[in-house]
């Protein structure tokens, strides 16, 4: 066990998504494909090694083709959503360069990204560690504790903010374990979770901060007519820590074999970073 080195977990769709948006179109693989989400990804995941100094990484990934049982729940959740074509080419290679760097990616029917974050923080608080969750997801806020970090995207750019209780407290004005429950209560409308009516983010922290979870507010005969959807809601932003997990050993990078997978798909820049870290 390496002692005082945390466990780095990343969203690697949240970020995929980012790099695919924000990285020019322009950035091709030798095959023609897009490979600009890729060549996110990689400088994503070599800064975060060089800046944190984990002890392992874990990546993880939707199955976007699968519905999870949040989709059978609840059938509007992330409907109308469309993807480019050469998003989900470079999504389904993603996870290959991982593996390339010597990391674990975590990628499974009927689970999401999110699932895999919230095992992965689970295995190691369990094990005594520390975790680093990246991702610009606010729903991951769930996940902080005292052993828990996330690491989030900043508009603008620069260094991801750390975010730690008390950024979740000035955030959202609920402590982090209540997160899934404000959700529930405010809606979500990126995923298509309704929320209880006439609520909005003000009032969903007062009424956690007068009753302390949901379900007391329930208890309390608050929401009677929406009870059974609310809990449904709460359920569905409930990130699931029992997800399956790779093995999350110590690892040590292989630049080398990554630089060589970059360097068949033709991913230049990508390849002569990697290259210089295997030289190093």
């Amino acid at each position: 066990m390496s002692a005082g080195r945390p466990l780095l977990i990343v969203d690697g769709d949240s970020f995929a998504h980012r790099y695919y948006h924000a990285l020019p179109k322009s950035i091709r693989r030798a095959d023609g494909g897009g490979g600009n989400l890729l060549d996110g990804v990689g400088g994503l995941l070599v800064r975060l090694w060089e800046d944190e100094s984990p002890r392992a990484v874990l990546a993880a990934w939707d199955t976007l083709t699968v519905p999870t049982y949040r989709h059978t729940a609840l059938p509007a959740y992330q409907s109308g959503r469309q993807f480019d074509k050469e998003l989900l080419d470079q999504l389904d290679l993603a996870p290959q360069l991982v593996e390339a760097m010597g990391f674990a990616p975590a990628k499974a029917e009927g689970y999401e990204a999110d699932d895999f974050l919230a095992a992965g923080v689970a295995f190691e608080e369990a094990r005594g560690g520390t975790a680093l969750v990246a991702s610009g997801d606010r729903d991951t806020f769930q996940l902080v504790g005292e052993r828990t970090i996330v690491l989030q995207p900043q508009v603008g750019g620069g260094p991801l903010a750390r975010i730690g209780t008390a950024e979740v407290r000035e955030r959202y004005g609920v402590d982090p374990a209540q997160v899934p429950d404000f959700i529930a209560l405010r809606g979500d409308p990126s995923d298509k979770i309704p929320g209880a009516r006439g609520v909005g983010a003000k009032t969903a922290a007062s009424l956690l901060a007068q009753y302390g979870s949901l379900e007391e507010a329930l208890e309390q005969g608050r929401f009677a007519a929406e009870a059974d959807a609310l809990r449904l809601y709460r359920h569905i932003a409930t990130m699931d820590r029992e997800a399956p997990l790779p093995e999350l050993d110590d690892q040590q990078p292989t630049w080398e074999r990554a630089a060589a997978l970059a360097d068949e798909w033709g991913l230049g820049r990508l390849t002569r970073r990697l290259e210089a870290l295997s030289s190093s």
